[in-house]
């Protein structure tokens, strides 16, 4: 009978430190070795079979992940519950792996998602169009301060029209001649920006794989390409939420809960959370209710009891359930249709 190895990978940007386990604790191996694919490989050739390796997640999981799983099985630890779990007072690399193989022999290593290798692929490409927006808004920010700053006047809703920004700077008076340059620089930077942005989004809305899915989202009237675009990467496998409370927690829609001696407590918005999707998910609540009338009327509901930020989550949180029913199912959206009994005479 052959006996199961656990390893456990802490994972830095130029070592990998390991520790492998028999199921009884022992320790067969430790050690460190460079982070590239060549040394996994040389390191790989000399481990007994059958092993199954965990490692925390970090921004340097993902090729590791990739590249081990073809030869075994691999596990992806949360960070935060593993804090959690193995606080220690003592801390280091081997200490570190140790640990993370404990809890994996032990079967109570807190596993996390892993999207599918395309899934995280198009997912970047997605993350890099959000940087790239945020950069244009700080921009086209930076623009509206620098002429406040000058005491110049202008319309903020035509500022950043290509018409308007050349006349702005031919006829406005007492431009200082250090911001002209600026001004041209930055709106060369927008425009620039924009241009990327489009192009990355045609590029994923062509993607096969998400077509189709993309297509079926937005049938919800108040969804757009960049909210149906984040909400199938971001998920990744729908599959993996069981119940609409789950996928509204992942979204960061709702707070989270102390419970002890009978009390609970509902903090406010947890930082536990996709903050790309829920970004994007608050940005279209906003907006939503103005295409589509069920929502309005929650959205009017909502604010006569609280205030407009409850009143937003409160159309996030319905999009959420919309956007999972469909996402599970192969249909469209289904508008429900208001019958009225006849009353009797």
């Amino acid at each position: 009978m052959k006996i199961m190895h656990y390893i456990g990978l802490d994972i830095h940007k130029k070592t990998i430190s390991f520790c492998l386990k028999l199921a009884d604790g022992t320790k067969v191996s430790e050690g460190k070795i460079v982070a590239n694919r060549a040394s996994l490989d040389r390191w790989m050739a000399g481990l007994s079979q059958p092993w199954m390796a965990a490692m925390e997640a970090t921004m340097f999981t993902s090729w590791i992940y990739d590249h081990l799983k073809a030869h075994g099985e691999v596990k992806v630890a949360n960070p935060c519950m593993l804090k959690a779990i193995a606080a220690s007072k003592r801390k280091n690399d081997q200490i570190d792996a140790a640990k993370i193989a404990d809890l994996l022999r032990a079967n109570l290593l807190p596993e996390c998602y892993m999207a599918p290798t395309a899934i995280r692929e198009s997912r970047r490409t997605l993350r890099y169009r959000n940087l790239l927006v945020k950069q244009m808004t700080m921009t086209k920010n930076k623009v509206s301060g620098m002429l406040m700053e000058c005491g110049i006047e202008y319309n903020k809703e035509k500022l950043h029209q290509k018409k308007y920004f050349r006349q702005l700077l031919d006829s406005a008076e007492c431009l200082p001649e250090s911001l002209p340059p600026l001004l041209r620089l930055s709106r060369t930077m927008v425009d620039s920006f924009s241009k990327m942005e489009k192009q990355l989004v045609r590029s994923l809305e062509k993607e096969p794989a998400l077509q189709e899915r993309v297509e079926r989202l937005m049938t919800i009237p108040g969804v757009g390409p960049i909210t149906a675009l984040s909400w199938a990467l971001e998920t990744g496998e729908i599959a993996r939420f069981h119940n609409y409370k789950q996928a509204v927690s992942y979204c960061g829609l709702c707070g989270a809960e102390i419970s002890s001696a009978g009390k609970q407590q509902r903090t406010p918005i947890s930082k536990q959370r996709n903050k790309q999707l829920q970004s994007v998910l608050i940005e279209a609540a906003k907006l939503a209710p103005r295409f589509n009338p069920e929502l309005a009327v929650l959205h009017a509901q909502v604010l006569k009891k609280g205030n407009h930020n409850q009143a937003t989550l409160a159309v996030a949180r319905k999009l959420v359930a919309w956007l999972l029913a469909v996402d599970r199912r192969t249909t469209g959206f289904i508008r429900k249709e208001t019958t009225t009994t006849p009353q009797a005479a």
